[in-house]
C-alpha cells in the first residue's frame, strides 16, 4: 500500500525496488529513510537514502552502522543496520509504504512513523555526501 503523503525527515519507510530496477541497482523491499523535506515542486516524490541489516563485505566511507531508537519487526528485526549511502534515489509515493506493526490491544494496527532523530540523521547525511563524492561538504554538516 503507498503512502499518500511526504513523511517527516528521518522516518523509515519500506521501499519497493522490485519493479523498474536491475542489478547491480536494488531490486527488493527494504527499509530507507527519508532525507527530503517536502518540496513543493516535487508532488509525490521523495528522496530515501538506503538502509540494510546485512554488514557491507567490505565498509566504505559512506557506510555507517547504527543503532535505531526503537525496534523494527521482522524480516528487518536486527540489532543495527547500516546506512548505504551510496544508495540514494528520488521515488514516487508508489513505492513507499509504512512499516507495519502489531497491532495494539484495542485492534487497530500500528505503524511505525517516529523520525530516528538529529544525530543519525547527520550520520545519514554525511554517508550521503560521501557516497556522491563530497565527502568536503561533511564540516557543513
Amino acid at each position: 500500500m503507498a503512502i499518500h503523503y511526504h513523511p517527516d525527515q528521518g522516518v523509515i519507510l519500506l521501499c519497493d525496488y522490485s519493479n523498474g530496477f536491475t542489478p547491480p541497482e536494488m531490486t527488493k523491499r527494504r527499509p530507507v529513510i527519508v532525507l527530503s523535506p517536502k518540496i513543493q515542486a516535487r508532488p509525490h516524490l521523495c528522496t530515501v537514502v538506503a538502509l540494510s541489516t546485512t554488514p557491507p563485505q567490505k565498509p566504505m566511507p559512506y557506510h555507517c552502522e547504527i543503532d535505531l531508537p526503537f525496534d523494527m519487526p521482522k524480516p528487518f528485526n536486527a540489532k543495527t543496520v547500516w546506512i548505504k549511502g551510496d544508495m540514494v534515489n528520488a521515488v514516487g509515493f508508489q513505492r513507499l509504504d509504512l512499516i507495519r506493526g502489531n497491532k495494539g490491544k484495542d485492534g487497530k494496527r500500528y505503524y511505525l512513523n517516529t523520525p530516528v532523530g538529529n544525530d543519525i540523521l547527520k550520520c545519514v547525511r554525511e554517508c550521503v555526501l560521501r557516497g556522491m563524492g563530497l565527502s568536503t561538504l561533511t564540516k557543513h554538516l
